[in-house]
């Protein structure tokens, strides 16, 4: 039996060494074809993120407090309000939700009248 092992354990070391021999790696190189007006179209969106900054925007805060409750009013004004956007910001130690993304703020007093129907503790706010 034992000659049967070592026979086995030379017959299995030989062919891991033959066909580790055999074996090559990847060669290739991968060469990716894009369109140029794909890097025109990133440079545009690029140098309009830097010009529409969000800190020259207004926003509307419909809730301060703890992180399940914030998302739970999110979810909420999202069925309710679908024509506007809404994020949860966490200044410490609250959760806070802010709303809409308004350039002017007649329009933004516009749109919290209607929000302050539905949120009682509402906010008007221009984030620094």
């Amino acid at each position: 039996m034992r000659i049967l092992a070592t026979k086995q354990a030379f017959f299995y070391t030989l062919t891991l060494i033959i066909s580790s021999c055999c074996m090559h790696a990847q060669d290739t190189k991968v060469r990716v074809n894009q369109d140029p007006k794909f890097e025109q179209l990133l440079n545009e969106k690029r140098k309009l993120n830097v010009s529409a900054s969000v800190n020259d925007r207004y926003k509307i805060q419909i809730f301060s407090g703890d992180s399940e409750n914030a998302k739970k009013t999110l979810r909420s004004f999202k069925q309710e309000f679908i024509n506007l956007d809404g994020t949860i910001v966490f200044n410490t130690p609250n959760y806070k939700v802010w709303v809409g993304n308004f350039k002017t703020r007649i329009e933004a007093e516009r749109n919290l009248i209607d929000i302050r129907k539905k949120y009682k503790n509402v906010l008007l706010i221009k984030p620094s």
